[in-house]
């Protein structure tokens, strides 16, 4: 078993604090660029508007199965052969969506994306528990969570001026440019970090491995920690366009910057958090932020129940609850993954899986009962955040050591 006390203490460099934050942000990458194509893609492909939402179902799916996959392969095979994969299958999946002819090819193929994509989060949440414990762990996911908020400003961004500039394809060539220039970095930047390599093992041993975490206290606890947090992120992602759009009448161009108001609190937070957690602590960190989170949850329902039809009604306490929940979610998965050093990477592919499997259910729930205002998705951000607040309780009654790898 690998000697935690050999681990490295120094702070780890630039280079590989953004490439680990470029990885876990993939996801968004993937959904955020290409949420303003999909009106032209319905069109080029001569589809349904509605239909052209199927291609995103596809991501989440994708998304959802291979978080399940690459945990388990990274601990057999290793994490940059892993990575390398998973890569590849975006770079070859976005080539292949930008020729698609239909809708229902380009869904298939998101699917492929999102499965190869989702080896970023998964392996970039394993690298880091490969290297830092605890405090230090959340510290440096905490400065990768600043990387990750950028990426949701950017991205819609970058994807409308290709759409105006070559057409919905051009976005599909930036996905794959983007995965092969990650497997250039990941090859200069990472080093091998898995503890050792396990067996492969059978799909019902992955599934009982599975279900072993789940009854570890340890790593259920802060995970329902964060899960509660994610829920009302997933919420604003998936409901905030149409509640802003067609519910507040705000343009497309209001809309992307009020939504890259909302991801500056991520990003305060992340920065926060990265200095906080080495002078209070990992749980110190989870009652702060979600105490902050039920209150600011609590906030937009109320504005949203009294049927405040103003865009700050919603951007300020969703500003508010990405704050909180950049304070959560790191220092949730350090806590989640620093007892489980041998399954560190089947570990970070549960939290996912989990987490967008009931973020894809939300979503579809929050776009069905869709009535014109912003209470739906207002209402899974208390609930969530509340959820959050009530999980601490379920924290282990052992404080861990303040300061160090362990």
């Amino acid at each position: 078993m690998l000697d935690w006390r050999a681990l490295p203490q120094a702070p780890a460099s630039l280079q590989l604090t953004l490439l680990l934050g470029f990885l876990i942000a993939l996801v968004a990458l993937g959904i955020d660029s290409t949420v303003p194509a999909l009106p032209a893609v319905a069109a080029a492909l001569g589809s349904e508007p509605g239909a052209a939402q199927f291609t995103l179902t596809g991501l989440f799916a994708g998304v959802a199965c291979g978080q399940l996959a690459w945990g388990p392969l990274s601990d057999r095979y290793g994490r940059k052969p892993a990575l390398y994969g998973g890569l590849a299958l975006m770079a070859l999946a976005s080539f292949a969506s930008a020729l698609a002819a239909d809708t229902a090819t380009l869904a298939w193929l998101r699917f492929a994306q999102g499965f190869g994509l989702s080896c970023g989060p998964v392996i970039g949440r394993s690298i880091v528990r490969d290297l830092y414990g605890h405090e230090q762990a959340a510290s440096l996911l905490s400065r990768m969570m600043i990387v990750f908020g950028v990426v949701p400003i950017l991205a819609p961004l970058a994807g409308s001026a290709l759409l105006d500039a070559a057409g919905w394809q051009a976005v599909f060539w930036l996905h794959a440019a983007i995965a092969l220039a990650l497997m250039a970095a990941s090859a200069r930047v990472l080093a091998e970090s898995a503890p050792r390599r396990r067996a492969i093992e059978s799909p019902l041993a992955m599934a009982l491995g599975y279900a072993g975490l789940l009854g570890q206290r340890a790593f259920l606890a802060p995970f329902l920690v964060m899960l509660g947090v994610q829920l009302g992120i997933i919420a604003f992602v998936t409901n905030s366009a149409v509640t802003l759009i067609r519910g507040f009448g705000l343009s497309p161009y209001q809309y992307s910057f009020v939504f890259a108001l909302v991801m500056l609190g991520q990003i305060g937070g992340a920065f926060a958090g990265s200095r906080l957690v080495t002078r209070h602590g990992v749980r110190a960190m989870l009652r702060l932020g979600a105490a902050f989170a039920a209150c600011a949850g609590i906030a937009v329902a109320a504005l949203a129940w009294i049927d405040l039809r103003h865009w700050a009604a919603v951007a300020v306490p969703m500003c508010g609850y990405l704050f909180a929940a950049s304070l959560v979610i790191p220092n949730a998965t350090a806590a989640a993954l620093q007892p489980f050093p041998e399954r560190a990477g089947s570990a970070s592919s549960l939290m996912g899986a989990l987490a967008f499997g009931i973020g894809a259910l939300l979503g579809a729930v929050l776009g069905w009962s869709f009535d014109g205002s912003a209470r739906p998705m207002a209402s899974a951000a208390a609930l969530g955040g509340a959820a959050a607040w009530l999980a601490i309780g379920l924290l282990p009654p052992q404080a861990a050591p303040a300061h160090g790898p362990r």
